[in-house]
């Protein structure tokens, strides 16, 4: 069995951070996000990868590599454009071969991992199997109806659900679904639906067979589902401090601090991770943050965020109203006070950026 990961897309629902990094390397607890999809397919026993890349595919190559470090064998497959999820299947014909895989978007996040499925679907052997999720707002997924336990009808994003399930971001499949992609017509939106594509396997009399996620699921897509997938992960870490923390620092709860990390004169209240190289000083980092590699924070309060390499955030004042919260703050990014006249606010902001001032 192989997997297939998809890393395409363009995020623009995570716009300005994807216009300069792949939404899939955004760190989630201080990894990125697709790591932990290709965690869940090598602790379901499989070895052999392909990763559908587009546009970032060098990011991406760069960052994984030929996945070693994980136990696996990756392959690269480049999609021409994001024209849908049939499409990428039908762009990995030729690397699946007649083998059976499972297909797993590199934005999405299962909290007790895929082994126990791949284990039913390899037992079973089904043509699909599909993760199902309950969820508030159907409208926002593709949404399956059931009848007697069985599959009987998928809509994408449909505008009157007829069900409050949705189709989780891992799906299993044999090489049934190439005809399944090449019979159908692109959406709409001029995409290749998978959603279209298991219909057409549930028409012509194909086994598809649902399985109800119980555990949390994710699709880290955009700024609030990252934050509370960050939030959900950090809750499960463990303590360990490795870094270099000074008497008048208060560490409290869940607290990870990597090796070469320098707390001083700070409290940090988990969970929370810090990542190596960082310099916390006379900061307040609060619960459900995770701040990676290589940063400075200074003189700030901070909490229910996450913080990307090599940012700099310093002297903001300590009022509560000041705090910094429910933010994503990318890469090489600087925030900071300055005595500079006259007094203003001075911002450099790339596309889609958004502020909000008090």
């Amino acid at each position: 069995m192989k997997g297939l990961v998809l890393s395409g897309g363009q995020g623009t629902r995570l716009r300005p951070i994807t216009h300069t990094s792949a939404k899939q390397l955004i760190p989630v607890a201080n990894k990125p996000v697709l790591f932990y999809g290709l965690e869940a397919i090598r602790d379901a026993g499989i070895t052999d990868v392909g990763i559908i890349v587009g546009d970032t595919w060098k990011e991406i190559q760069e960052e994984t590599g030929d996945g070693s470090r994980w136990g696996l064998n990756i392959t690269y497959i480049r999609q021409e454009a994001p024209l849908g999820l049939a499409h990428a299947v039908l762009t990995a014909e030729e690397y699946i071969g007649g083998d059976p895989f499972i297909m797993y978007l590199g934005d999405n996040i299962i909290k007790d991992g895929i082994k126990d499925l791949v284990d039913e679907f390899r037992a079973r052997g089904p043509n699909s199997q599909i993760l199902l999720v309950r969820v508030p707002n159907p409208s926002q997924f593709g949404v399956a109806e059931l009848e007697g336990g069985k599959v009987v009808r998928l809509e994408e994003k449909p505008k009157k659900p007829k069900s409050d399930l949705a189709l989780v971001g891992v799906y299993m499949f044999d090489a049934a679904i190439f005809e399944a992609a090449k019979a159908i017509k692109p959406s709409w939106r001029n995409e290749l639906e998978i959603t279209d594509a298991i219909q057409w396997l549930i028409d012509h009399g194909y086994e598809v067979v649902p399985h109800l996620v119980t555990g949390w699921w994710k699709d880290t897509g955009k700024l609030e589902d990252m934050l509370e997938a960050n939030r959900l992960i950090l809750d499960t870490i463990g303590e360990r401090v490795e870094g270099d923390v000074d008497d008048a620092s208060t560490i409290q709860f869940k607290v990870v601090i990597e090796k070469g990390a320098l707390i001083r004169n700070s409290v940090i209240r988990g969970p929370a991770i810090i990542g190596a190289g960082t310099s916390i000083r006379n900061a307040y980092v609060g619960p459900f943050t995770s701040i990676h590699a290589g940063c400075r924070v200074e003189n700030v309060e901070i909490q229910h965020s996450i913080v990307c390499e090599n940012a700099v955030i310093e002297d903001l004042p300590s009022q509560r109203t000041f705090r910094i919260e429910d933010s994503l703050i990318g890469r090489n990014v600087e925030i900071r006070r300055t005595d500079q006249k006259p007094k203003a606010h001075r911002f450099l902001l790339g596309d889609s950026s958004k502020v909000e001032l008090l």
